[in-house]
């Protein structure tokens, strides 16, 4: 399926950079930029824009408080943050916000073409540099909830097997092919997990899987 992507940056040759990475990708059908949260969120408002790929650092709203209003407005839509600041408050803030996906500015144009591509299929992708500060604080919580801790969610052997992958970060497709299962199947499957795990979307799901170790 076809993507509207909206660039965030207010770095002139950055956003540039980025516009050119993505110009004749498959996936990509109408690239949109802005060099302001108050530009971006004007262009959201106006267009119907599937991804959005947000820097941190901007002036006057930063990209986490953008984060927020976007992901306020529209649930669907997929958030993709692209800082060179790896701090551990900036990160979890920014996952608290409602990001999808979190990646340095040294990643390569075609990775990040694969990332887009795999969070726009549903997965939840984290840069390596900052998958620690993740795990630790999802499952590091100081915050013990035995209740949920003991809780039985039903999950069939299949149902465990495709969480597990979705904490690993697969996408749909992904998990259809190394399962060799159709990616109708997969989905199914997936809802099912959200509905059994009682949350919104895979990111949760994930990010539960790892806290309460259901996988």
């Amino acid at each position: 399926m076809k993507q509207n992507i909206l660039i965030v940056e207010d770095h002139e040759l950055t956003r540039f950079g980025l516009k050119t990475t993505f110009e004749g990708v498959d996936y990509v059908e109408t690239l949109f930029e802005a060099d302001s949260a108050e530009q971006a969120l004007e262009i959201f408002n106006n267009n119907k824009i599937d991804i959005v790929i947000m820097d941190l650092g901007l002036p006057v709203m930063n990209g986490i408080d953008a984060t927020k209003k976007i992901r306020s407005s529209n649930k669907d839509v997929k958030i993709i943050i692209l800082t060179s600041h790896n701090d551990e408050k900036e990160v979890l803030n920014s996952l608290k916000a409602g990001a999808n996906a979190y990646c340095s500015k040294e990643i390569t144009p075609q990775r990040l073409i694969q990332v887009v591509q795999s969070v726009a299929d549903g997965a939840a992708w984290f840069d390596p540099s900052i998958a620690h500060i993740v795990l630790k604080a999802t499952v590091n919580s100081p915050v013990i909830d035995t209740e949920n801790n003991s809780k039985s969610y039903d999950l069939t052997s299949r149902e465990t097997q495709i969480l597990k992958l979705m904490t690993e970060g697969y996408s749909n497709m992904e998990i259809a092919q190394m399962l060799v299962i159709s990616i109708n199947t997969t989905k199914a499957h997936v809802a099912n997990i959200l509905q059994k795990l009682e949350v919104d979307d895979r990111l949760q799901a994930a990010l539960k899987a790892l806290k309460y170790k259901i996988v």
